[in-house]
């Protein structure tokens, strides 16, 4: 798994951007966290269900944009990478490759 961001600072991205809708449910509770860096501004939560289906909520300071990857070798090529970011007019974009 390798979690590449750009530089520090005040805004707080979400990959899993829960519904706060009163039509949809709450998300579950994700039972399993770590900070990623030493300093505390990258953290991570995940969960399964029966069925196996990963969720992943990914906090991280940012300015600007975030990647997050898995790899089964821990090497960027051949991973599976989903990055995401704000534009200057605020809003969201997300790209999967």
């Amino acid at each position: 798994m390798a979690v590449l961001f750009s530089g520090i600072k005040g805004m707080l991205f979400f990959l899993f951007l829960p519904c706060f809708c009163s039509c949809q449910p709450a998300p579950p509770l994700l039972h399993f966290s770590i900070f990623l860096d030493p300093s505390n501004m990258v953290y991570l939560c995940w969960d399964h269900d029966e069925q196996e289906l990963m969720t992943f909520e990914l906090q991280v300071h940012t300015t600007g944009w975030v990647a997050f990857g898995f790899s089964p070798h821990g090497e960027l090529p051949g991973s599976d990478i989903v990055i995401g970011g704000v534009f200057p007019n605020g809003s969201i974009y997300f790209s999967v490759s």
